[in-house]
């Protein structure tokens, strides 16, 4: 990972870890590494989603362990210290210089973050869609709902899950919000 690493420019890098840190302290659901990695891309490094993927892991890691040990940043930087040679030098240029700006706030919500075992709901898209034909079948006019739900697993990596739904299922799934609703209300 300490070879891509070295590929992703100090700007994008920054992004990055700020966008771990805001993770760490619950102000966004996650991070959106297949937006970051298209915008990386588009300036023309080349470095695929799954590569940027872990390296948010591994900088997540270490802050939120960070977190959890309270390390100030020069104790942080001292670790990083032993890792010098395999970390590019502006990779932990950056790490010192968020992790002094914003990682102290970390420290505080870590026990919540650490109780956090399932994803988190970030978004919802859905489009209806009419099955014009198959190749078994020459008209079959048949409708469907294509529901795509963004969610941002327990690390903060931000993934789509799509699904298909005949409209008997999709009039099942509505009812269920509908019900889901209805218990809330007497919250």
């Amino acid at each position: 990972a300490a070879d891509k690493m070295n590929l992703i420019p100090q700007d994008f890098f920054a992004e990055l870890c700020e966008q771990i840190i805001q993770h760490l302290n619950h102000k966004i659901p996650g991070v959106n590494t297949a937006e970051l990695c298209q915008r990386i891309q588009t300036s023309g490094i080349e470095i695929n989603v799954a590569d940027l993927a872990k390296i948010a892991n591994i900088i997540s890691f270490l802050f939120s362990t960070a977190a959890r040990n309270k390390l100030s940043t020069e104790e942080l930087v001292t670790t990083l210290g032993n890792a010098v040679s395999v970390l590019p030098k502006h990779a932990v240029q950056v790490i010192r210089h968020v992790w002094n700006e914003q990682g102290t706030a970390i420290t505080v919500s870590e026990d919540a973050r650490n109780m956090a075992t399932v994803g988190q709901f970030v978004d919802i898209k859905w489009k209806l869609g009419v099955a014009m034909s198959s190749d078994t079948c020459r008209s079959l006019k048949y409708p469907y709902v294509t529901v795509t739900l963004k969610v941002a697993d327990p690390s903060g990596q931000i993934t789509d899950k799509s699904f298909e739904m005949t409209i008997p299922q999709f009039k099942n799934f509505f009812k269920q919000f509908k019900e889901m609703a209805a218990v809330l209300e007497t919250v």
